[in-house]
């Protein structure tokens, strides 16, 4: 059931306009629900990607520069994914100047293309030469279809922008068949870089072992072993010892070699006038190198100087900061395991079929699933995979959608039938005509609609930003404070010598406390801790069927405190059935079907089409032989009532009781009998009305969805308050309510009333969520504070709502408010986690257990731990992956 936006008659004024009204207009333009306006227009998005930015502190950075930059009227970053999603007025400032800012603000940024330049393909030509570049270039401008042409001389490749209807991959490749021609699939940038940090930092971590190892054999394991350790304490020249010499030589490298990218970062930050994780770092391990250096030089020119160095401190500390990092990154890459698994469900290749224009087969190949074309039929045997979306022309078989709907019942197919790319044929031959290839199939949707998810951000990030932007200032003070702390409490004797380890005196003893509360108090736990669980939820929700559009709609459900549902579609099967027909008046029932045909077969409501398919069965049965052909003038839709026409110089109007009344036909005792009998039974009654008077009438019969009674029941349980608003006339709307559960409803409503009456719902502080799958409830799913769209119904919903059902099913809206809630109360533990970690760990890296039980952690051990915090919290988040439906709904 499709409808084409430019159906809703809506202005495209955004002046005047409510922030939920603007939603259907910013699809329009191409945008998204949420995006705002500038003053002369609707504002431009656009997407970045901004590689290595690496902790919130940056993230805060890069927003603020953004932020601050003419032009922009609003900025996303996301750590994990590492993009940047900018709202600006496009009469102001252009995605060059926008990236010139980020320039300027000491971050690297490029422009992300946009979706319209999703139908490009990237070809090599392995038997081109240089000199024949310009000439293929020229020839693949004036092909047929070919919108751009990007050439690659040194590397034979040329990326080709085409339009889908008129040519494609293979196409072109036999365009360019004589240079040797094959197809190029460059891999996913993000995957890239992601394996490219994951591999950087396993190579720093093991550089770092490499020349820390000996570090702590020559500090901590040679000299326990006599005799074979007793050489470390030959000295070189006064109290300088080889092994001080030792240790100083391999710890170096580790210092500026493995731990270049802190003095990066910390340069950067501070930049910015800014602190990040790489400060306290930085800070920490210089203090402890520094002060070891300082030490070698007083013992070279000191017969009498006793002291200890920390290089094993820097050394090892370095060293668990770094595999800290890479388990991070791996751990965050998990993440998106789901996404990943939905990006390869496609199959790798497809069995193509060609046919003569008298329906001949002329031959049958195997070809690249990349190189399937618009129009093309596919033959998909039993136990293969549709490679793409399509419609069935031929066969009939059972197709198993459960990868993308979370559906397990298998679903039959047969002429006519849509399938879906990534579904599995079970049991019958079917030939399928491509509809959708490339970013416009089901599954590629569903991989943007995730990737969108989790580049918002979730309003309770807000918290972790206000956090972490006076942390680090707060640890750097901390640590100082307790430096002097216990370095003037030692210097004044207020606690035993004996305290003092072996080796150390009060200076050596007051820095180690301070460089470990500087590294364990690291702020990167909690900025993980929601894009993470985002993350997570956003994937798994997907693989479940449940599509959310954005981290707000995400963290808005677990809130909801009444669920709005529409009828038609949405708690009735949206299969309506005819169960009585009935003349009126003199009008011969063939005639009635014929109008009835005519005019609704211009609708795109369910109702309409069940009358159109009943009414051709009529003509048959009467002995009509050839199809209804009959032309419709003036058109008209009205929203919540029917549809009207002319059709053979005769007014003809389809619909309710209202669309009757509101032009004035009388309705008579007859029809008012026949009506109010068909709504007791929970029937809809679509009038025909010819020339001022009643014709006839459709009794239509809409069951409710299985297990619909069982969710309002759920609902219920978990104190969520039901309600049903529909167009449909009051004795149905209430027959329908009564038989699933719903106490309050509010029926007769046109589009613009279901909006108001949910605004009118949050007027009273409650959360309002919208159930609804047609362009009527577009401007309801854009009111209310969750739109939840039955997948099953018009495109302009699914782009109005915040949540797609992609299973059609009421069960899921369960299922997207559970796991809502489950993923709200795994980011609050992430926070609480991330926090008492803090509260915890820095009091007893002060040393604040020290005086009683003689526990002190060194830096070396409050490294690992601050390590451990940030990989704690990703695994924390990961723990979504293991969600479940609630029991109630698991069978389904």
């Amino acid at each position: 059931m499709e409808a084409n936006i430019h159906d809703l008659k809506v202005p495209l004024n955004p002046r005047g306009l409510n922030n939920e009204d603007r939603a259907v207009e910013i699809i329009e333009a191409g945008g998204f629900p949420g995006d705002e306006f500038s003053e002369q227009g609707i504002a431009a998005t656009c997407r970045l990607r901004v590689p290595r930015i690496g902790c919130p502190a940056k993230v805060r950075s890069l927003q603020k520069a953004l932020a601050m930059a003419h032009g922009v009227k609003r900025a996303t970053v996301v750590l994990e994914i590492e993009e940047a999603k900018v709202l600006f007025d496009p009469n102001l400032t252009t995605e060059t100047l926008i990236l010139t800012e980020i320039d300027n603000a000491g971050f690297e940024a490029e422009l992300i293309p946009a979706a319209a330049e999703a139908y490009k393909v990237h070809i090599i030509l392995n038997r081109a030469r240089p000199g024949d570049m310009p000439a293929i270039k020229s020839s693949l401008e004036q092909a047929p279809g070919v919108n751009c042409v990007e050439m690659e001389a040194i590397g034979r490749m040329v990326a080709i922008g085409y339009d889908p209807d008129r040519t494609g991959p293979r196409c072109l490749l036999q365009f360019l068949e004589k240079y040797g021609a094959s197809l190029y699939v460059p891999p996913k940038r993000r995957d890239v870089e992601q394996l490219q940090e994951a591999c950087a930092y396993r190579n720093l971590f093991l550089l770092s072992c490499l020349f820390s190892v000996p570090v702590v054999a020559f500090a901590m394991v040679l000299p326990m072993l006599p005799p074979y350790g007793d050489w470390l304490n030959f000295r070189v020249c006064s109290m300088l010892t080889v092994g001080m010499v030792l240790k100083w030589i391999f710890c170096t490298p580790v210092q500026f070699l493995a731990g270049r990218r802190f003095y990066v970062g910390s340069y950067r930050a501070l930049q910015r006038k800014s602190a990040n994780m790489d400060v306290l770092v930085a800070v920490g391990t210089n203090a402890a190198y520094f002060y070891s250096v300082y030490i070698v030089f007083k013992a070279s020119t000191s017969n009498s100087f006793k002291g200890k160095d920390f290089f094993e401190t820097s050394s090892m500390l370095i060293s668990f900061i770094l595999l800290g990092k890479y388990l991070e990154v791996m751990a965050k890459g998990k993440s998106s395991d789901a996404l990943a698994r939905l990006a390869h469900l496609a199959p790798d290749t497809a069995c193509l079929m060609t046919f003569d224009d008298h329906g001949n087969l002329l031959s049958e190949v195997e070809i690249d699933t990349q190189l399937i074309q618009r129009n093309d039929i596919i033959k998909i045997v039993p136990g293969a995979k549709v490679p793409v979306d399509g419609v069935v022309i031929s066969g009939e078989s059972n197709v198993n959608e459960s990868t993308i709907t979370g559906e397990a019942r298998s679903i039959g197919k047969s002429t006519g039938d849509k399938v879906i790319g990534g579904t599995v044929n079970e049991n019958g031959c079917l030939f399928v005509k491509t509809t959708h290839v490339g970013s416009d199939t089901t599954l590629s949707r569903i991989v943007q609609l995730v990737e969108s998810a989790q580049l918002s951000r979730a309003p309770a990030q807000k918290l972790a930003d206000q956090i972490s932007k006076f942390f680090v200032p707060v640890v750097v003070v901390a640590a100082s404070v307790t430096w002097l702390g216990w370095l003037i409490c030692g210097e004044l004797g207020l606690y035993p010598k004996h305290w003092i380890p072996k080796g150390m005196d009060e200076f050596e003893l007051a820095l180690q406390f301070a460089i470990s509360v500087l590294v364990i108090a690291c702020p990167c736990a909690l900025g993980l801790a929601t894009p993470t669980a985002i993350m997570v939820a956003s994937g798994k929700g997907a693989s479940l069927g449940v599509l959310i559009k954005g981290a707000s709609a995400l963290q808005n459900a677990y809130k909801v405190k009444t669920v709005v549902f529409d009828k038609t579609g949405t708690l009735t099967v949206g299969r309506p059935e005819v169960v009585s027909v009935v003349l009126f008046s003199t009008f011969p029932m063939q005639e009635l079907c014929d109008v009835a045909i005519a005019i609704e077969s211009n609708s795109e409501h369910p109702l309409a089409k069940c009358v159109v398919e009943h009414a051709k069965k009529m003509r048959k049965k009467f002995g009509a032989r050839s199809e209804c052909r009959k032309r419709i003038q003036n058109f008209e839709v009205f929203p919540g009532e029917g549809v009207g026409g002319r059709i053979d110089r005769k007014t003809v109007l389809v619909g309710n009781r209202r669309l009757m009344r509101a032009h004035n036909i009388v309705v008579g005792p007859q029809v008012d009998r026949y009506v109010i009998e068909n709504e007791r039974l929970a029937q809809t009654c679509v009038l025909v009305a010819i020339n001022g008077r009643v014709a006839g009438g459709f009794g239509v019969i809409d069951s409710p969805k299985p297990g619909t009674k069982a969710v309002i029941s759920f609902l219920r349980s978990i104190g969520i308050s039901t309600i049903m608003v529909t167009g449909d006339n009051w004795a149905t709307a209430f027959a329908v309510a009564r038989g699933v559960g719903i106490s309050e409803v509010f029926a007769e409503m046109d589009p613009i009333g279901k909006a108001n009456k949910i605004r009118s719902l949050k007027t009273s502080g409650n959360i309002v969520a919208m159930v609804g799958d047609g362009v009527n409830d577009s401007h309801a799913l854009a009111a209310a504070d969750v739109g939840i769209a039955i997948g099953a119904g018009t495109n302009i919903a699914i782009e109005a709502a915040d949540i797609v059902l992609m299973r059609s099913n009421l069960e899921d809206v369960v299922t997207a408010i559970d796991l809502s809630r489950q993923t709200v109360y795994r980011i609050w533990l992430n926070y609480i986690w991330a926090l008492g970690y803090n509260i915890i760990g820095m009091p007893i890296a002060a040393g604040i257990l020290y005086p009683f039980f003689g526990i002190r952690l060194p830096p070396w051990l409050a490294g690992a731990c601050m390590a451990a915090s940030s990989l704690s919290v990703v695994c924390s988040s990961l723990l979504l992956k293991c969600y479940r439906r609630p029991l109630n709904f698991q069978s389904t």
